[in-house]
């Protein structure tokens, strides 16, 4: 019984471990939130975001690989947005659990590690 547990959750671990990959960079979560709010061509999304095309091609193929964004022909162009509506949601959720929790307190390791 014990395993057929962990060969359930090794998928929701797999899942969430990309989620959290796709997290970790600033710039990443800036390009979901955009895209909480509407499908964006990437030139539109460089401006916005103040950085370089090549740069935001390199965090798109991030987000696609981890299955989180999409892209839409349109015409000679193409569009990117989030691959589920429900990510838009998960990312309200997720950012409001976490204010919630507390806004003063960063992470312990975020000197020595990095994170946060």
């Amino acid at each position: 019984m014990y395993s057929r547990a962990v060969l359930t959750l090794a998928p929701d671990i797999e899942v969430l471990a990309r989620f959290g990959r796709a997290l970790a960079d600033p710039i990443r979560c800036r390009i979901l939130l955009a895209l909480r709010e509407a499908p964006v061509y990437p030139a539109d999304l460089a401006d916005t975001l103040g950085i370089s095309r090549t740069r935001l091609s390199n965090h798109l193929a991030c987000l696609r690989d981890c299955g989180l964004v999409v892209t839409v022909p349109d015409g000679r162009r193409t569009r990117y947005e989030l691959a589920d509506e429900r990510l838009g949601h998960a990312l309200d959720d997720l950012r409001a659990a976490v204010v919630a929790v507390e806004t003063d307190r960063t992470c312990a390791e975020a000197g020595d590690k990095g994170c946060c």
